[in-house]
């Protein structure tokens, strides 16, 4: 058996660990969200982020999101919210068939990849999920980007959950990742009781939103003035 091969069935393993038992809909589900270990969006220990709110408007309109597509990510969250497991398995599915992306999780020392770690990660994943169908993108929201890049970053990459996997997701990943995640996200937006029309209008926002946020998560990797 290779090493590729090997690699990929213990990814299968660690992923399907991953999944946490309770869905969104639990009677328990808010109390969890705000209880996810590391999930530190509104924590009044984050700094804020280097990127002003005058500047984020300008972001905003240079990727064309409107008022009109906060409200249309307002409204993709109910549809969106009992799914998240669901969604989450696909996008797990494709880093865990991916060789050069899954590294990005594994224990070093060991060469495998790292379930806790992975379990970890996926709870804020489905937080982030919900977090960005909200549309609420104030200051709080901002400094909290702000964060994520950070731990994407060498700057506090692998801080978060006391883990020794590798030291910074490359920025082109990040990038690269913003189709993956948005042009999955459609079937189940589709699951709604919307028509076509409006589920491009709320497709299109998450578009927009991801890449968004992926520009403001790449600061900590562009040099002084230059972002």
């Amino acid at each position: 058996m290779t090493r590729q091969r090997t690699t990929v069935i213990l990814a299968a393993l660690a992923l399907a660990s991953c999944r946490t038992p309770e869905t969104p809909s639990s009677p328990n589900r808010n109390r969890q969200m705000t209880t996810i270990p590391g999930y530190a969006y509104g924590s009044s220990q984050l700094p804020h982020s280097p990127i002003t709110l005058a500047e984020f408007e300008l972001l905003k309109q240079s990727v064309l999101l409107t008022d009109d597509d906060l409200t249309a990510l307002r409204m993709s969250r109910p549809i969106l919210e009992p799914q998240v497991e669901a969604i989450l398995d696909v996008w797990y599915g494709f880093v865990g068939s991916t060789p050069h992306l899954l590294k990005y999780f594994e224990n070093v020392p060991r060469g495998v990849p790292d379930g806790d770690y992975l379990a970890a990660v996926r709870k804020r994943f489905g937080r982030w999920i919900l977090d960005t169908a909200a549309g609420n993108y104030d200051q709080s929201w901002l400094d909290y980007q702000h964060e994520i890049g950070l731990r994407h970053h060498t700057t506090k990459k692998n801080r978060t959950d006391n883990v020794q996997s590798q030291p910074i997701i490359h920025l082109r990943y990040l990038v690269a990742l913003v189709y993956p995640i948005t042009a999955t996200l459609k079937p189940f937006l589709e699951k709604g009781d919307h028509d076509a029309a409006q589920v491009d209008r709320m497709h299109q926002a998450w578009i927009k939103s991801v890449l968004l946020q992926v520009i403001l998560w790449s600061y900590p990797y562009v040099r002084d003035g230059e972002f």
